[in-house]
Parts: structure tokens; sequence; C-alpha cells
């Protein structure tokens, strides 16, 4: 059999999926750059660009645990190839929009491709990753997702320039295209069935790169419901604050200080870089934490809550200044403390479910999809309403607080399985 030559196929895979997770993020987040020259086209209040930012949330919410079952089921490969072909056609098809219905669909078809993404590339990472990187491998790859986000604004921001709004739709659809070739060349579901694997590789990786095994495990949906629920809530309460900063930054500095586009989108690639370095850090904490004590709770609700913690009390100069320089280094701090909490939160959906991490991280991004949902709608409806810019971020310093709170009521350290909890386990 033909060998692979170069990097080792788990970094290689890592590196694949930070691609996709940047990618989604670009194609997802594209729109709040193009917001204002679709809004004046198609001659939209802020109230309705509102719906169509939240269009996107409907289908990924529903999709969260349906998606990260149909991972778990027949394989992150396949999986990911089907959902990468519905996205980049998204992408595409925005850029034929020509009315609010059309926009509105092609946003929720965008959010039917990318529902599962996540919860699905999670199970790929519990197939591909030693337990002892899961922090640090969700941690990097959700970094490169706030890489997109910096990236995004200057990029369509240019694109619009250079190919008007449409075509920038156009382009980034076709770089996702590339993407989905690529992984279904590259992937395997077993990593022992890869080509390139070695022998020091496999023995890392949980059940040596096997099939745990043979059967076919129906998931037990109530009990990892319950285990999952307080999961789910927390991650809402981090979700209203990301899709408040993912889709209304950039208007918000193109409104409330009056610059031109390019501007707005640069003081907003700016904000994001901060979620870099924060979805980085925190991935890393959270497993030298592990390291050192052997506690999950620690490692991954510490810092959980002093991410929280820290956005909350960085957010509140955006309501004592207008100074644009320390607002913009109160956003961004804000959204780097908000970060810290991605590579814990995400590796709990593994600490906690094992086989079932697909369906169970799925479980857990409901509550971001959900967020995704209202916080752009109550964001319009507050600015048509007051005007007041600032007033939408009085809700994110709730569910900061709220989420710093309800930390402790996740456990980590008690592993679905050895408790027993799915001892009625059927054959498909």
């Amino acid at each position: 059999m033909m060998k692979f030559k170069g990097p080792p196929p788990t970094s290689v895979v890592l590196g694949l999926l930070c691609v996709m997770y940047l990618i989604t993020y670009v194609d997802r987040v594209n729109i709040a750059t193009a917001a204002p020259e679709i809004r004046r086209e198609l001659s939209l209040s802020n109230t309705r660009l509102g719906l169509v930012l939240s269009a996107f949330g409907y289908p990924y919410l529903l999709f969260q645990v349906f998606g990260g079952w149909v991972g778990d089921r027949f394989g992150p490969r396949l999986t990911l190839f089907v959902c990468g072909v519905i996205w980049a056609a998204a992408t595409i098809l925005t850029g034929a929009a020509s009315s609010l219905m059309m926009l509105f669909l092609v946003r929720v078809m965008l959010g039917v491709g990318e529902g599962a993404t996540f919860p699905v590339a999670t199970r790929a990472m519990q197939s591909w990753t030693p337990p002892d990187r899961r922090g640090f491998a969700q941690g990097l790859t959700h970094a490169f997702a706030r890489f997109g986000n910096f990236i995004t604004p200057p990029i369509v921001a240019w694109l619009i320039a250079l190919v008007t709004w449409r075509g920038s739709f156009v382009v980034l659809g076709c770089c996702s295209l590339v993407w989905v070739i690529v992984w279904v060349w590259y992937y395997r579901d077993l990593p022992a069935d890869h080509p390139g694997i070695t022998r020091d590789e496999l023995e890392r990786l949980p059940n040596r790169g096997l099939a745990s095994t043979t059967a076919r495990p129906r998931v037990p949906w109530r009990r990892l419901t319950r285990r999952m629920l307080p999961v789910t809530i927390v991650y809402f309460c981090y979700g209203w604050t990301l899709w408040l900063y993912l889709t209304w930054l950039p208007s918000y500095f193109l409104h409330e200080y009056h610059y031109q586009l390019g501007q707005s989108a640069l003081f907003a690639s700016a904000v994001f870089f901060a979620g870099v370095v924060g979805d980085y850090l925190g991935g890393v904490v959270s497993d030298r934490v592990l390291h050192r004590t052997g506690d999950l709770q620690k490692a991954r609700r510490n810092v959980v809550m002093m991410g929280f913690l820290g956005s909350f009390v960085c957010l509140l100069p955006v309501f004592l200044t207008h100074d644009l320089v320390l607002i913009i280094l109160s956003l961004g701090a804000a959204f780097f403390f908000a970060e810290l909490v991605i590579g814990p939160m995400w590796s709990i959906p593994m600490d906690i479910a094992g086989k079932f991490s697909g369906t169970a991280a799925g479980m857990m991004n409901t509550g971001s999809a959900l967020a995704a949902i209202l916080s752009p709608i109550a964001f319009g409806f507050i600015i048509d309403r007051t005007t007041n810019w600032q007033l939408p971020f009085v809700g994110s310093l709730g569910f900061l607080l709220l989420g710093a709170i309800l930390a402790p009521t996740m456990h980590p350290e008690r592993p679905f399985e050895e408790s027993g909890e799915s001892s009625n386990l059927v054959i498909w």
C-alpha cells in the first residue's frame, strides 16, 4: 500500500479541521460586513436585517443534535463532505439573492450546511486526539474560527470594492468547495485505516485508532440530555455575547462612530483578533491545569468561570466612555476573556460522552445556536426602538454573570458511560 509522506496524519487532520473552522466562520459572518451594502440595496430596516442575520440560526439550532448523531452514526468523513457541499452552495447562492425572502432562505440553507459541522468535528477529534490534548485541539480549532472572524471584515470589504458584495459571496463559496474535496480525499473515520499512520501515533489515540465496538449503540437520549443540559445552558450564556459580536459589530462601528465600511471592518477585525488569542490560551491553560492537578473540574470549570467574569468586567467601560480607542480595547478584552471558555467547554462533551461525543457536542452547541437566533433579533429591535447602539450590550453583561454562576453545575469529571448511565444500550 502506498504510504503518505509528510507531516503526521494526526497533525494533518487537526490542520484540516482548523481550516474548516476558519472557512465556516468566514462564510457565516461575511454577511455582517456586507450588511450595510445589502441593507441599502434591498431597502431593509434594522429589524428586517436582524431577521436575515438570525435566519442562519434556525436550522443551525435544529441540526446540532441531529447532525451530531449523524456524525456518530455514519462517520465524520461522509457527514462533513455533505455538509461542506451544502454550505458552499449556500454561500455562492447568497450572491444571487434579490429579495428579503431569497436572502432569508439561502441563510437558512447555510445553517443547514453548517449545523452539524462543529459537533461532527468534535467526534472526529475524539478519535484522532489523545485525551490529554483535547483542550489544546479544541482551543486551536476555535482559534482558527476566530481568525476567520479577524480576517473576514477586511477581506469582504476588499472583495466588495473589487467585485461587489454579490461577487464576494461567490468567491468565498468556491474556496469552501476546495476544502471539501481535500477533506474527503484525506480523512479516514478510523485512524488505523489511514495509510500514513504510525504505530506510535496509534498507541496515543483512544482505542488505539480502532473502532471501540463493532455494534452501533442506540443513543440513551434521556439520560444524555440530562447530563448535558447544564452544559447547554452555560454555553447559551456564552453564545449570546458571541453572536452579538459576530452579527452586529461592524455595523456598530459604522453607525455609532460614523466611519466608512472599510474602517468599520478594520475596527471589528481588531476586536476579533483578541478572540484568536483567547481561544488558543483557553485550551492550553485548561490542559495544563489538568496535567498538574488531574482534576477535570478545575481544568474545565475554573477556566470557564474566569472567562465569564473577566469578560463581564472588561465590557463595563463600553457604558462609561465614548472614546473609540477605549471602546475597542474594552470590546477586545471582553471578547478575549469570553473566548477563554471555548477550549474547556468543547472538551466537556468528549470528557463526558465518549463515543456519543458528537451527539453531546450537538446538545451543547444547541445553546449557542438558540442564542444565534435571539441575539441578532433583539439587537436589531432595540436599535430600531431606541437608536442606542450600546444598550444591547446590557444583555451580554447579564448572561456573562449568569454563565459564571452556573458553571459549577457542569461535571466533566463524571464520564457518562463509566457511571452506568448508558447501560441500556441496544444494537441497531
